[in-house]
C-alpha cells in the first residue's frame, strides 16, 4: 500500500535556481512521508491590488516626530483591525482622535506602504518570510487573507493521480468546471474545459499582494505597481525561470490603479503589455457618489435595510473613517487618491438632486428645483463656496498646518482635485489624437465581477431635501436656492441655509437609492461591460466582502484559466 503524506511549506527558490524545502526529523516508526509541491519553471506570478485603506500605512522613518506625539517615525499611521476585537478596540482609538490628529496621522506626504501587516495565515502553504517577500503583510488580512490563502492552495495544484495510477482533475477545481452560472450572476459561462486546465497547469502561479499608499493619486501608485511587476519578473528570470507574463486581481480602487498601470505598460513600448489580463472585482468604473457623501457630510453609520448587527457594524467602521464632515475632510481634501472616486466626467449627470418637500391635501409632496453637476464636475468639485459645496475648506486644516499661506490650504485642494481630473481624463483614457475622441483604457484581456444586489443600496444619486415652510412674498426656485447662503452644518450632515432674508431651510441628505454593494452602484460598476471579455454581476455579498465569498473565489480562479490560454 502507498505510504500516507503530509504537505509542508512550499520550497524556496535559491539564487542559484535550485529549490529548498525545510521538514523535521522524526522517528524512523513515523511512517508518514513529508510532500511538497514542485512548481512549473515556466512562471506566471498573480499579483493582488487592493482597494481604497486595504493597504497599511506607516509613517515614514525620515518623518521628524510631532511636538505632539501624533506622529513617530516608523509608527503604524492605518492598519484596518483583524477581527471583532480589534475592530472593537480600533473604533475606540479612532473616535478620540480630534480631526487635527486625523489630519497629522493620514498625511500622504509622510506615509509609505507598511509591509509588516498581519502575517498569520495558517493554510496558506508559505512560511512567514516567504508571505512577507510576497507583500502579503502589505494588505488588510481580514478582507483579503481569503482570496490570497485560496489562490495560493490551488493555482498550483490542478490534476492528481488516483491509487490506481488515473489522472484526474482535482475536486477543487472540479467545483470550479461545474459551478452553476447564475452564482455568478451570469445566465450561461464558458465553462473551463480540460483541455484549457492541460494548458494552464503548464505554468506556475505564485502569489503575490501589492500595497499602495491609496492617499497618493492613483498614477503614482500605478507606476510603482509598475516596478513592482519588473521587480518580480526579475527575481524569477535571475533564478533560471521563464517569466514573462503577470495577472493583476483587483478590488475596487485597486482596478484603477491597475488600469492606469497597464496603459503605462503598453505606451512603453510596441503596444503589447507584459500584463496578461486583469481581473477586476467591484471597480467604480465611473466613480461612485458616496465619496461625495464622505467628504461632505461624513460616513454612514447605518444603513435602513441593514440589521442591528450590520449597522452596529457600519456604525464602528465610520468612528475609524470619521463620523462628520470635520472629521473626513481633513484627510480626503487633500488626498488625490481618495478624491479619484468621486463620479468622473462619464458618469451619468446629474447625479445631485436638490428637492424640497410640501403638504398638499394632507400628502407631500416632492419639487425637483435643481440638478447638479450641470458643467465640469470638477469645477463644482473646485466649488468651496455654494451651500452644496463638497468641501468646506474652513474644516480641511484643524491642525493650522498651512496657517502661514496666504490662501491658507485652499490651493492643496485645489490641486489635489486637479490630480484628480488630470487621472480620470488622462491615465484611465486612451486616443483622441487628430480630431479623435479619447475612450476609457481597459486591458484588451480583461474580466470583471460586481454587485447588483437591490437590498445593499449604494448612493447612485445624492438627494438633499428639505421641508417647505412657507414665507410670504418668497417663492422657491432653481436660482434662490442654487445662491442661497450656507448658514450652519449640524454633526448628521443636514445643512441650514438662508434662500432669502426670512426663510431658512434645513435641507438634509436622503439614504441611498441604487442597487449596488452598499458603496459602488451599478451604473458605476457596469461601466466596464462594453470594454470586458465577460462581465458577472452576482448578488448577495457587501463591497468589502467580494472575496470572502466562495463563489467569487471560484470565479476569480475561473477567469485566470481563461487568462491563461492566451499566453504563448
Amino acid at each position: 500500500m502507498k505510504e500516507p503524506t503530509r504537505p509542508i511549506h512550499q520550497p524556496t527558490v535559491e539564487a542559484d535556481g535550485s529549490l529548498v524545502a525545510h521538514t523535521v526529523a522524526t522517528p524512523t516508526s513515523f511512517k508518514v512521508r513529508a510532500r511538497v509541491t514542485i512548481g512549473s519553471r515556466k512562471v506566471i506570478p498573480v499579483i493582488f491590488v487592493p482597494g481604497i485603506m486595504g493597504s497599511n500605512l506607516r509613517v515614514r522613518q525620515d518623518v521628524d516626530a510631532s511636538e505632539d506625539g501624533a506622529i513617530k517615525p516608523g509608527m503604524a499611521a492605518w492598519r484596518p483591525p483583524n477581527g471583532p476585537y480589534d475592530s472593537y478596540r480600533e473604533a475606540a482609538v479612532w473616535a478620540g482622535r480630534p480631526p487635527k490628529d486625523r489630519q497629522k496621522i493620514l498625511d500622504a506626504h509622510v506615509l509609505e506602504v507598511d509591509p509588516d501587516g498581519e502575517l498569520d495565515y495558517p493554510l496558506a502553504s508559505l512560511d512567514d518570510k516567504l508571505r512577507h517577500e510576497r507583500g502579503w503583510g502589505e494588505v488588510h488580512a481580514s478582507s483579503y487573507g481569503s482570496l490570497l490563502v485560496d489562490l495560493q492552495r490551488h493555482l498550483d495544484k490542478t490534476f492528481q493521480v488516483s491509487p490506481h495510477g488515473i489522472r484526474k482533475v482535482r475536486q477543487y477545481w472540479r467545483r470550479v468546471m461545474q459551478c452553476e452560472p447564475e452564482r455568478w450572476g451570469a445566465r450561461t459561462v464558458a465553462t473551463v474545459t480540460e483541455a484549457e486546465l492541460e494548458k494552464y497547469a503548464g505554468f506556475q502561479y505564485p502569489v503575490y499582494a501589492f500595497g499602495y499608499n491609496w492617499l497618493e493619486s492613483g498614477a503614482v501608485s500605478a507606476r510603482r505597481l509598475r516596478e513592482r511587476i519588473d521587480a518580480i519578473k526579475k527575481f524569477w528570470t535571475d533564478r533560471k525561470h521563464e517569466c514573462r507574463k503577470v495577472i493583476l486581481v483587483t478590488h475596487s480602487m485597486g482596478g484603477l490603479v491597475a488600469r492606469a498601470c497597464a496603459r503605462l505598460s503598453e505606451s512603453g513600448g510596441s503596444g503589447t503589455s507584459d500584463i496578461a489580463g486583469i481581473v477586476h472585482a467591484v471597480m467604480p468604473a465611473l466613480g461612485a457618489p458616496v465619496a461625495y457623501r464622505r467628504i461632505a457630510c461624513g460616513t454612514e453609520g447605518s444603513q435602513y435595510t441593514n440589521g442591528p448587527f450590520d449597522n452596529f457594524k457600519a456604525w464602528k467602521f465610520s468612528q475609524v473613517a470619521g463620523l462628520t464632515s470635520a472629521e473626513t475632510t481633513p484627510i480626503m481634501a487633500t488626498a488625490p487618491g481618495v478624491l479619484q472616486l468621486l463620479p468622473n466626467q462619464h458618469y451619468p449627470r446629474p447625479w445631485i438632486s436638490i428637492k424640497t418637500l410640501r403638504k398638499v391635501n394632507q400628502e407631500d409632496q416632492v419639487r425637483d428645483l435643481l440638478a447638479l453637476p450641470d458643467g465640469n464636475p470638477y469645477d463644482f468639485y473646485r466649488d468651496m463656496s455654494s451651500w452644496y459645496r463638497m468641501i468646506d475648506p474652513r474644516l480641511a486644516d484643524p491642525a493650522l498646518a498651512h496657517k502661514d499661506n496666504p490662501n491658507g490650504i485652499k490651493p492643496l485642494v485645489i490641486a489635489a482635485i486637479d490630480e484628480a481630473e488630470r487621472f480620470h481624463t488622462h491615465d484611465l483614457m486612451i486616443g483622441g489624437g487628430k480630431g479623435a475622441s479619447s475612450m476609457p483604457y481597459y486591458h484588451p484581456n480583461t474580466y470583471a465581477f460586481y454587485g447588483a444586489d437591490a437590498s445593499l443600496k449604494a448612493y447612485g444619486q445624492v438627494r438633499w431635501a428639505a421641508r417647505e415652510t412657507g414665507v410670504a412674498g418668497v417663492a422657491l426656485t432653481p436660482a434662490n436656492i442654487r445662491g442661497a447662503r450656507p448658514v450652519s452644518t449640524a454633526d448628521d450632515g443636514s445643512r441650514e441655509v438662508e434662500v432669502a432674508k426670512g426663510l431658512r431651510l434645513r435641507f438634509m441628505m436622503w439614504p441611498q437609492d441604487a442597487h449596488g454593494d452598499e458603496t459602488v452602484p451599478v451604473v458605476s460598476a457596469a461601466a466596464v461591460e462594453k470594454h470586458a471579455r465577460a462581465i458577472f454581476s452576482p448578488k448577495g455579498f457587501r463591497h468589502q466582502d467580494s472575496f470572502q465569498q466562495e463563489d467569487m473565489l471560484l470565479l476569480t480562479r475561473h477567469l485566470i484559466v481563461k487568462i491563461v490560454q492566451d499566453v504563448t
